[in-house]
């Protein structure tokens, strides 16, 4: 049987607590206390600098990350026994994937310490073996809104509250535990989870909210360096995913709104062969059912809509305030203006398109990813034609049409009857190769 051999001189990568030496073993300790560099953030150096040899070389990796690499390679051909210093367990949203990815495994050594989440859930009791752990320590994007697209700091944690119960969210002093608690606010989930803050842990200022409403945390400041636990106090809801009826739509009343049928629905949303992560843009949303009803089918994916009718538009938001997703972006404007700003789709679906159909297509497909579908859906004669006719005039795509007559029963006196829906076209294509 082959046996590893061990680097003899690995990185050591030792992950620290804000109480410096007091929580750190016999061992982690003596490597810090013989290391010839010592790499770590400037808090950190600060906090292990009684305990640094003086002529060891210190380097800050603060805004330097991209270098620490190259630091530990450099101490390593040089024979220097070399430390990395990172918070708590340097493989739980650490630094230590990072070293492993741009250096052989083998050169590193990793010696964990508790992670600051492990800390708070034992300040509030908190068991956390079934929860969800988040980062959100990213650049400042701002106040959360409702309909935000994947580029936010804080849209991870979003997506996160729709399908988990217990969640140790990692901050940053720009997503800080209020804005958290805003975010909630936007979603419609303030009711539904409470929130704990652990702020400044095993230091002298250390403080512990263990009973905070969103509501109330929305208004308040904390520290800079913190924890936040959150975890349900409402069941959460299993809605159906897939072939919701008609009526689960607001719809302009009484004027009669725009709205894709169930049955020409269902069949346009298996035709887009979606996938847990794909990218979606839905155009002409109307009352906003196909792209919304996709958002719950690509639950890691993303849906940005694009509708021009101002009460449309008006109709499609309050669908998305009442269907409790936080993966759909909502636009009021004709396409194809706004499209360069959207990322190249998976999948399009077409339900209206302002006068500007052969256009739009031809835009489509040359952002369309490969083996993406568009899907086009037309009531009338003039519209099939241009788009077929478009189609056939671009290589690199196969397509087909299908017609679909759906026919509801209808009471009448004390019996039924079959009342016929409008036919409608629907209109497939799918990219197969490089557009000429």
């Amino acid at each position: 049987m082959d046996t590893m051999l061990k680097d003899p001189n690995p990185c050591r990568v030792i992950g620290v607590l804000d109480d410096g030496a007091a929580s750190l073993s016999p061992t982690a300790l003596a490597y810090i206390r013989h290391a010839d560099v010592i790499i770590g953030g400037a808090r950190t150096l600060a906090l292990f600098e009684r305990e640094c040899k003086p002529n060891a070389v210190r380097y800050d990796l603060t805004k330097r990350l991209k270098e620490v690499p190259e630091w530990v390679r450099a101490a390593r051909n040089d024979h220097l026994a070399c430390v990395v210093l990172a918070t708590g367990d340097p493989l739980c949203h650490g630094i230590a994937p990072y070293l492993a990815q741009h250096l052989c495994v083998d050169a590193l050594d990793i010696l964990p310490n508790l992670s600051t989440l492990q800390l708070a859930c034992a300040r509030v009791g908190l068991a956390w073996q079934d929860a969800r752990i988040v980062s959100v320590h990213a650049r400042d994007a701002g106040e959360w809104v409702r309909g935000s697209t994947p580029a936010h700091g804080l849209y991870g944690l979003a997506q996160a509250l729709r399908r988990e119960s217990r969640l140790l969210v990692l901050t940053s002093p720009d997503n800080s535990p209020d804005r958290i608690a805003r975010l909630l606010l936007a979603e419609g989930l303030a009711n539904d989870f409470h929130m704990a803050v652990a702020e400044n842990l095993l230091q002298p200022e250390e403080r512990v909210l263990a009973d905070l409403n969103p509501i109330e945390a929305a208004q308040m400041s904390f520290a800079d360096l913190n924890v936040v636990l959150l975890w349900r106090v409402t069941a959460s809801t299993q809605p159906v995913r897939f072939g919701l009826m008609d009526s689960e739509f607001a719809q302009r009343q009484p004027e009669k709104g725009l709205i894709t049928k169930q049955e020409v629905r269902a069949v346009s949303l298996a035709r887009l062969q979606l996938r847990q992560d794909s990218l979606v843009w839905d155009i002409g949303a109307g009352s906003g059912s196909v792209g919304l009803e996709a958002a719950r089918l690509c639950p890691d994916g993303h849906v940005w809509a694009i509708e021009k009718n101002e009460l449309d538009h008006a109709i499609a938001g309050q669908n998305h305030a009442a269907f409790g997703i936080s993966n759909y972006s909502l636009q009021h404007g004709k396409a194809p203006e706004g499209l360069d700003a959207w990322p190249d789709p998976d999948a399009v679906f077409i339900g209206g398109s302002g006068g500007e159909l052969a256009g739009l297509i031809a835009t489509i497909l040359a952002r369309l990813r490969p083996n993406g579908s568009l899907v086009m859906n037309f009531v009338t004669l003039e519209n099939l034609a241009t788009a077929t006719a478009t189609l056939q005039a671009t290589d690199g795509v196969s397509w087909d049409v299908l017609q679909l007559q759906a026919a509801r029963s209808k009471p009448i006196l004390h019996m039924h009857r079959m009342a016929a829906e409008n036919p409608v076209w629907i209109v497939c294509a799918r990219k197969t190769g490089v557009l000429q």
